[in-house]
């Protein structure tokens, strides 16, 4: 090895001991007091940062290497661990607010193209007829292939008014699907709601923002000040989770005071945690309490909750917590799986990591993560099929559910998407949720009412709507 060669060994073995040093989390402190530093992988990757540095065909700024050995590190852990640069951590914390620039779509990696979890409502995704599961290869003429999942976000992303053409593969389908969107500035409605027919009610939860609770608590008093309520479908279908608070206090409202909705277990104290139906566990400083003044049939409403594929993290969380208190009744698909806990960590330079730290548990104990939430009555759209269906345990790298029985574990990991032939096809467009025509919204009402429903599984054994909690 030349003098050279040595030179830019050492040097990048300072940068990584420096990173080490400047993040000085308390986990990393734990592990460093039971072993020692891996000499011989930091060594080789001195060996790799120095050759790179000096024969690459091209010059390389270290900041560039450095950033994408994070980028590495993090994106082989799992699909939702990764580095968020300046713009990225920006755009995370926008995000959580409800407003954000783009077409409306959330996405995972998966075999190296990009996964939409869930369209958002009102997007222009949505309104294009993205689905659940499909693996967008194309961003204009750009292949998906080779990026980052923060790199394709940035594409999407763009100023409102210009174009993008996304070309899809979905499952079922022989060819691809190209659709050309308009980018938009996206201010998600996070509830709505309104009197499905005279004493039953729909309301809607898209995703899990700051402002979430205070607004499902707007909605459900609206709705109760109409009329006796006989019978509330809380639609959490599609909802791609958001901040975990909001689950807790969105279970809350429907929860008695102190029920336990969700518990965490990880590696560190910080990360082994229980969630209760009190406001010390979601107002997060807020001076008001939400949920104080909701009306008391709130709590003893029969009620629904609708689920599916697209259903995520904490909505599962929501979807969970009801069902094990035997508060209401699941009705719909599987859930997605998503029952992971991401921490945000900044770093310097307005960066930050986003690290996978814990696992979701029901209050029964049951793990979310690749399993999901089963439905107490399975009832799928019309024409929808099972197996097409993408979820957690399908992701490549997913993280296991905790539990020592490998039969338990998830799901097997799903193969490669064929590569789609070039003819093109036009997807079919979405039904609109809470109209006439949802089907699994109107068999929702049927069971509320203590009628037939269509539809259902024949192993699901129909049960009476739950009235009140445990």
């Amino acid at each position: 090895m030349s003098g050279r060669f040595k030179n830019f060994g050492l040097i990048a073995l300072g940068v990584v001991a420096g990173i080490l040093v400047s993040l000085n989390f308390q986990a990393i402190g734990q592990l460093a007091t039971r072993s020692p530093l891996p000499v011989e992988e930091l060594r080789s990757f001195t060996e790799v940062f120095g050759a790179i540095k000096q024969n690459y065909v091209e010059p390389v700024e270290d900041k560039k290497l450095i950033t994408e050995a994070i980028n590495g590190m993090l994106a082989g852990l799992d699909p939702h661990s990764a580095y968020l640069d300046a713009e990225a951590f920006r755009e995370l914390q926008v995000g959580t607010q409800g407003q954000f620039g783009g077409l409306g779509i959330e996405v995972s990696m998966e075999d190296g193209l990009v996964k939409v979890v869930s369209p958002i409502e009102d997007t222009p995704a949505f309104r294009a007829g993205v689905k659940p599961g499909d693996l967008i290869v194309k961003l204009d003429d750009t292949q998906v292939k080779g990026m980052t999942l923060n790199d394709a976000v940035k594409r999407m992303r763009g100023k409102a008014g210009t174009q993008i053409t996304l070309t899809i593969a979905r499952k079922g389908e022989p060819q691809p699907i190209v659709v050309t969107l308009t980018r938009a500035v996206i201010r998600v409605q996070s509830v709505k709601s309104k009197m499905f027919e005279p004493g039953y009610a729909w309301v809607r939860v898209a995703q899990f923002q700051e402002a979430t609770p205070e607004s499902l608590a707007r909605h459900l008093d609206t709705l109760f000040k109409q009329g006796p309520i006989k019978g509330l479908v809380l639609d959490l279908r599609n909802d791609p989770g958001g901040l975990l608070y909001g689950a807790v206090a969105i279970s809350a409202a429907f929860l008695p005071t102190k029920a336990l909705v969700v518990s965490t277990d990880g590696r560190t104290e910080d990360a082994r945690k229980k969630y209760y139906a009190t406001n010390d566990d979601y107002l997060r400083g807020a001076k008001d309490d939400m949920m104080k003044n909701l009306p008391a049939a709130v709590k003893t409403v029969p009620m629904v909750v609708l689920v599916n594929g697209g259903s995520a993290s904490a909505s599962e969380i929501v979807a969970g917590a009801l069902q094990d208190h035997k508060r209401a009744t699941l009705i719909g698909t599987q859930t997605f799986g998503k029952g992971s806990v991401q921490t945000i960590m900044p770093l310097g330079n307005n960066t930050a990591i986003k690290l996978t730290t814990a696992r979701y548990y029901t209050p029964s104990g049951r793990s979310i993560q690749a399993k999901g939430i089963t439905p107490d009555l399975i009832i799928d759209e019309p024409g929808a099929t099972l197996a097409a269906r993408v979820r957690e345990a399908d992701l490549s790298r997913h993280l296991g559910n905790g539990e020592k029985d490998p039969a338990k574990a998830g799901a097997p990991q799903a193969k490669p998407a064929p590569a789609p032939s070039p003819a093109t096809s036009e997807p079919p467009k979405p039904i609109e949720l809470g109209s006439k025509e949802d089907f699994q919204l109107v068999q929702s009402v049927a069971f509320l009412k203590g009628g037939p429903v269509k539809g259902q599984a024949p192993s699901v054994a129909q049960t009476k709507p739950a009235a009140k909690p445990n």
